[in-house]
């Protein structure tokens, strides 16, 4: 009782950041106990990787966004139009591309050039498939950082803050998008990761169940996606389906299928835990 009185009293998205954190430590620990070590050694590897890029979309997302809301509106005050409705239309073609078909392009241009050996390191990789997937994501934190602009340039303090001699980029740098909407940014910024996670092992995955004979998941660094798809996993998940009819068997999926068992679970696991701190983020802070 007293346990649960205190989880309640905690921050929603605190406490679901706590509960995420604690439930991978624990699986880790009993991978590590029960998982052998070259599969262990993968899924950790899928994991960091996982999230190395994630975080990488995350960085590129808030840096893309911020250049282009800006852009954006000083094209918009302009007196002529044709620079910003150039800008309006390349920024609507590229929110006309499904997220995840954009992507899925991208990263089979990456495996390609990975495997003719053009790219010399994981990281080059990782960043590439970073930037990939923030050029089909960014366009939410541009309209997220202009409606926050416009909201903010209707009110008085706006004008007065010109006639006190402040320039319009401290305006709109510091006393709007960073002082008044940081909150707003970091949010978005929240269900970003969890975007970035779910493109990553959705195109991972289709990939590595065989696009094509020239492009394949070994030319890409291991990550919870392309685990998901090797047989082994493959295996392991169906083991589930035979444990529904067969409900004795359920306690070997968690000692002879821990693989596709522990990453199908930090998948979904992991987007649950993310949405559920981003809505309690918004609610702490009345979003």
């Amino acid at each position: 009782m007293i346990i649960t009185e205190r989880l309640s009293n905690i921050r929603k998205d605190t406490r679901w950041l706590a509960v995420w954190t604690g439930t991978i430590a624990l699986v880790g620990l009993w991978d590590l106990l029960f998982l052998n070590k070259p599969a262990m050694r993968l899924v950790v590897k899928g994991f960091f990787n996982t999230f190395l890029v994630a975080g990488m979309v995350t960085v590129f997302v808030l840096l893309f966004g911020w250049i282009g809301a800006l852009v954006l509106d000083s094209l918009a005050l302009r007196r002529g139009k044709a620079g910003y409705m150039v800008a309006a239309f390349v920024m609507n073609l590229i929110r006309s591309i499904p997220q995840v078909v954009g992507v899925l392009f991208g990263y089979v241009f990456v495996a390609a050039l990975a495997k003719r050996g053009a790219l010399g390191s994981n990281m080059l990789i990782f960043t590439l498939m970073a930037l990939i997937m923030s050029v089909f994501v960014f366009s939410e934190m541009v309209d997220l950082m202009r409606e926050r602009i416009e909201h903010f340039r209707k009110r008085d303090f706006y004008n007065a803050m010109l006639v006190c001699g402040v320039s319009e980029n401290r305006i709109i740098n510091f006393n709007i998008l960073w002082k008044n909407s940081r909150v707003h940014i970091f949010n978005k910024l929240i269900s970003v990761i969890g975007t970035a996670v779910f493109l990553q092992c959705s195109v991972d995955f289709i990939i590595s169940v065989g696009l094509s004979t020239d492009v394949s998941a070994v030319s890409l660094p291991p990550t919870l996606g392309s685990l998901l798809a090797k047989i082994d996993s493959k295996q392991d998940i169906l083991a589930i389906g035979h444990t529904l009819t067969h409900p004795l068997y359920a306690p070997n999926l968690f000692l002879g299928h821990l693989q596709g068992i522990t990453v199908a679970f930090l998948i979904v696991f992991t987007l649950l835990c993310i949405h559920k701190i981003s809505n309690g983020y918004a609610e702490r802070h009345h979003l």
